[in-house]
């Protein structure tokens, strides 16, 4: 009884806001487009995010923590010969992959010179500054002979080229570790790549070689110039890869990311053009009927506007509360349209049914008593869902920031739909009261004068006069539009029929055997080429790199950070079992193997160790590149300790993907928990992964948490609790087919398809509740005729918006981007299972399942029976109902 009165009492309040609204059009059309003016106006002077660590990489994780740690202990400015690793921060660099068309040797002497050819040409880019020209020698990292580091596959390939030049045949290149002339061990793992070897490592050919250039950024103004660098590296091999066409060259920056992450932006923006105009066209068409006084053209048009309007607020609003612009925010317009569409459609659709005797104000009242409240508890669950992963409680920064714009954007969307679009109704209802075209907005003749006029001129002004028409032509007039028409009188029937049903039943069970299919096979992406657009460097370089350099994973820090026994033999053989499996390229192992060719036992006293390590090691030329590896401290008496030490790991994998790479460091943090030696790894691509599948799930779950909460105390709000029973198990059908046929559709869940399906709880919930409700609601007659009735009321608004969605989203298909080709697969498959369930599983289903209805029982007597033919002649949701009965 409570809810019945609770239902009632916020209905008065809608149809009260209705009238009062109508009252006073004017202000409540010119308000909201006034602040959307001052607010998005700002807009005009938009950031764009520089950081893509900032946005995607989890904002509390413990590779952050490991990399400040790593930082304090070996800075960047000791660590000069360590370009392989990327060490601890990439910082500013240039990488080039050579290939060939034919899968040539790259180490056969013609593409040897041209490899160096390149080099050289690289190494003479000049960026020009007022007074100076800087060149790669005035901004790369420097040796202690104040000499340009390159990387070491540069002079490997010099040596070969010497030892050809002087017919020396003893040179050979091993593969993963080679030996230099001046007897240093180098790991070219990365730099060699589709390998063949010989016996012992030798390698005998190579079908990629990759160049890295790593630069200084040690301030502002050498920042500036590096990135400068940067684009003229790219631009020179592209001129290289012209002159010589028989190779292939991928060049990629540091800037490279960001760049083509930026790029989504600005080659979607003739899709999103061409989007608008469908939708606008489609729009338009939806709410046109051949009456050309009851057609409402302009509402369609109005309706995107009102979109438009609260979009614009909410960007304003997110620049002038210091928000950045980033690429997915192109995701937000959609989310806005699907839930402003449903709602103006819908309240268009309300009008329809009111009676057109009655005034403008009270129309409008009942159009707001009917739809509103229905929509406010749609926008609710949009406001707490997308609340929830707007909150601090997100680890990723751009579903945390894409979350806050939606939130805003759709607040300001339903109060615009209130005030402007509600306006708009009351100026477009004053047009049909008077007879007025609803396009031209001139007085429509009658039909006596029209009869004298050419027929392409009636054609244009056909409608019907209430004079002319019986009570209950009058009360149908909503039928001539084709949509409810073919509803009514062709799919209500069909669907509902009994020999439709078990197809239905059946193609519901097909769909959930596929759903699971896909749900059984889920990836996580946290891949960052899924996020760029294509035909890019990006792209073009991780495939290359996947191909060709996929041998062995990223080369991976391990740092000891305590004082250890290294001299103790228990101690190094823990050690090496820990690094077991990997390719070591370390100080320890080189020094054990030392001390073997020397003949000297491994488990040395402490200071025999030391004194070896600092004066006969370390001084090697072969070894003393180690000496930025090994921290050492001094004691009392002279005593030398090694506080703090590295060593680099390689694991040797099938393919470098996300998946084996989280697992080995995942594995590897298990071992320094439970190990005897305090370690951390480390490589940059952790700072992506690390606590990615939990802080990638996290806003989904918590939305889904939230939405279960609400649909649960909402169940006091409604007029009946089984309608939220229905709707739960409505959502979870949908994301069950969502995710699972998104994963068959190769889409990985990351973060864009994650902000998908937080989207896809409120779409399904959008469009199913009203159907639901009305369904549950109903009393007396029988489940297929409320199920029909349901599809009557609601089913043209659903049917016009989801058209509306359809091909707003089709343009966002050829987008040549990642990010958009996920927003697209994800929001067709939402909107296509959630248009299945609400026009074939709901309507089927909901026919033999509860609740029950209690069928009519009255006394068969000639006044009843023509009582009852009356009430199944007319639409039993009219309020002509009444009238109709009282004169029989």
């Amino acid at each position: 009884m409570l809810r019945q009165v609770l239902h009632r009492g916020l209905r008065t309040c809608f149809s009260r806001l209705g009238h009062f609204i109508a009252s006073h059009p004017v202000f409540f059309a010119s308000a909201p487009v006034l602040i959307s003016i001052l607010l998005g106006a700002s807009f005009s002077r938009y950031q764009v995010e520089e950081s893509v660590e900032h946005l995607l990489a989890p904002q509390h994780s413990l590779a952050k923590i490991e990399r400040n740690l790593v930082n304090s202990l070996f800075p960047v400015n000791r660590s000069k010969h360590r370009l392989y690793s990327d060490l601890q921060t990439p910082g500013r660099y240039g990488r080039v992959i050579v290939t060939s068309f034919q899968k040539a040797n790259m180490l056969d002497q013609h593409h040897t010179d041209l490899i160096l050819k390149l080099h050289a040409a690289v190494t003479r880019i000049q960026v020009p500054r007022p007074g100076f020209n800087y060149t790669f020698a005035h901004i790369c990292i420097l040796n202690n002979d104040k000499t340009c580091i390159v990387d070491d596959i540069v002079h490997v390939l010099e040596e070969l080229k010497n030892a050809r030049a002087t017919n020396r045949t003893n040179f050979a290149i091993t593969y993963p570790i080679t030996h230099l002339k001046d007897g240093r061990a180098v790991y070219n793992g990365h730099q060699l790549g589709g390998v063949t070897v010989h016996s012992k490592d030798r390698v005998k050919s190579a079908e990629a070689v990759q160049l890295t250039y790593y630069l200084q950024s040690i301030n502002s103004l050498n920042d500036m110039v590096a990135e400068r660098w940067e684009s003229s590296f790219c631009d020179t091999v592209r001129l290289f890869q012209k002159s010589n066409s028989k190779v292939k060259m991928y060049p990629y920056t540091s800037s490279s990311l960001r760049e083509d992450f930026q790029k989504t932006s600005r080659v979607s923006e003739r899709y999103l053009v061409t989007s608008l105009i469908l939708v606008v066209t489609m729009a338009i068409l939806c709410c046109s009927m051949q009456d050309c006084v009851r057609s409402k053209p302009w509402l369609g048009l109005l309706g995107l506007v009102t979109i438009s309007l609260a979009t614009l607020t909410a960007a304003g609003i997110i620049n002038l509360t210091g928000g950045k612009y980033n690429s997915t925010f192109l995701g937000v317009p959609f989310i806005m349209l699907g839930h402003g569409l449903y709602g103006t459609f819908e309240m268009l659709s309300s009008w329809r049914k009111t009676r057109e005797d009655q005034h403008v104000k009270e129309r409008t009242a009942a159009v707001y008593a009917d739809s509103m409240l229905s929509f406010s508890l749609t926008t609710a669950m949009y406001l707490v869902t997308f609340g929830i992963g707007a909150s601090p409680f997100t680890n990723i920064e751009a579903a945390r920031i894409f979350c806050c714009n939606s939130c805003i954007a759709i607040f300001f969307n339903y109060l615009y739909v209130l005030s402007f679009y509600g306006s708009s109704l009351v100026f477009t209802g004053y047009i049909e009261n008077n007879y007025q075209h609803s396009i031209f907005c001139r007085k429509v003749p009658k039909p006596e004068v029209l009869q004298e006029k050419p027929a392409w001129y009636r054609f244009l002004l056909t409608a019907r006069f209430s004079e002319d028409t019986t009570d209950a032509e009058e009360a149908n007039t909503s039928e001539s539009h084709l949509l409810v028409c073919f509803l009514k009188r062709y799919y209500c029937d069909w669907i509902t029929n009994t020999y439709v049903k078990p197809f239905v039943v059946l193609f519901y069970l097909i769909y959930i055997s596929f759903a699971l299919m896909g749900y059984l096979q889920v990836s996580e992406g946290s891949d960052l080429s899924n996020i760029v657009a294509t035909a890019t460097q990006t792209i073009d370089y991780t495939t290359a790199q996947q191909k060709h350099f996929s041998n062995y994973s990223p080369v991976i820090g391990f740092y000891i950070y305590e004082s250890i026994e290294y001299w103790n033999t228990s101690v190094q053989e823990d050690l090496l079992e820990y690094t077991k499996g990997f390719v070591r390229i370390s100080w320890f192992e080189s020094y054990l193997n030392y001390l073997r060719k020397l003949n000297v036992s491994t488990g040395l006293p402490k200071k025999n160790f030391t004194d070896m390590l600092r004066n006969s090691f370390l001084k090697a030329p072969q070894f003393s590149h180690f000496q930025e590896d090994i921290i050492f401290s001094k004691k009392y008496n002279d005593e030398v300790d090694v506080v703090a030490s590295r060593m680099f790991l390689v694991a040797k994998t099938m393919e470098t993907n996300r998946e084996e790479l989280y697992d080995l460091l995942e594995t590897l943090r298990r071992l320094s928990v439970t190990s005897k030696v305090k370690f951390i790894v480390f490589n940059p691509s952790f700072v992506y992964m690390d606590r990615y599948a939990s802080s990638l799930g996290a806003p989904l779950h918590n939305s889904c948490i939230s939405a279960l909460f609400l649909l649960f105390f909402s169940a006091f709000l409604v007029a009946d609790s089984l309608i939220n029973v229905w709707i739960t198990l409505t959502v979870v059908s949908v994301e069950f087919g969502v995710i699972g046929f998104m994963t068959l559709w190769k889409v990985e869940l990351d973060c864009i398809s994650v902000l998908c399906l937080i989207y896809g709880i409120n779409y399904t919930i959008d469009n199913c509740a009203p159907l639901l409700s009305t369904f549950v609601l109903g009393k007396d007659f029988t489940r297929t005729k409320w199920v029909k009735n349901a599809l009557e009321v609601h089913g043209v608004a659903i049917l016009q918006s989801y058209l509306c969605y359809i091909v707003g989203l089709i343009p966002l298909a050829a987008v040549p981007s990642n990010l958009t080709c996920t927003l697209f697969r994800c929001l067709f498959l939402i909107a296509f299972v959630t248009f299945f369930h609400c026009f074939a599983i709901l309507p089927v289903i909901l026919t033999f399942l509860p609740p029950s209805k209690k069928k009519r029982k009255e006394k068969k007597n000639p006044e009843n029976r023509e009582e009852i033919e009356c009430v199944e002649m007319v639409d039993i949701d009219s309020t002509r109902v009444v009238d109709q009965i009282t004169t029989v």
